[in-house]
C-alpha cells in the first residue's frame, strides 16, 4: 500500500486594491469552498480584505492564485501572505462581519 501525506497548512492573506463593494468576499468564500478548504475572509478598516485559509499547500497557492484575480469589478494591487501550521479549527469557509 502506498502512503501518502498531506500535509495540511494554514496561509493568511490580506488583499490590497479595489476588494470592497465588489463582491470579493463572497468570490473568496465561493473559491474556498470549490476547492475543499475552511477558514474566513472579512473586510478590515482600511479597505482590503483579509483571509484565513486551511488547507493543502497546493491547494491554497490555487485559491489564492484565484483570488488574486478576483471577480471582475475587483482590482487587487497587492497581497501579504504569512503561512502557518494549520489548526483544524474550521469545519466551514465563512464571511465574517
Amino acid at each position: 500500500m502506498v502512503e501518502i501525506n498531506i500535509v495540511v497548512s494554514q496561509v493568511r492573506v490580506i488583499f490590497s486594491g479595489r476588494v470592497q463593494g465588489v463582491w470579493f468576499r463572497a468570490f473568496t468564500r465561493e473559491k474556498a469552498i470549490e476547492a475543499g478548504i475552511t477558514g474566513w475572509v472579512k473586510n478590515l478598516p482600511d479597505g482590503s480584505v483579509e483571509a484565513l485559509f486551511e488547507g493543502d499547500e497546493e491547494t491554497l497557492k490555487n485559491v489564492i492564485e484565484k483570488c488574486r484575480q478576483g471577480p471582475p469589478s475587483a482590482r487587487v494591487e497587492s497581497i501579504e501572505v504569512t503561512w502557518a501550521q494549520a489548526t483544524g479549527a474550521f469545519d466551514t469557509f465563512e464571511i465574517r462581519y
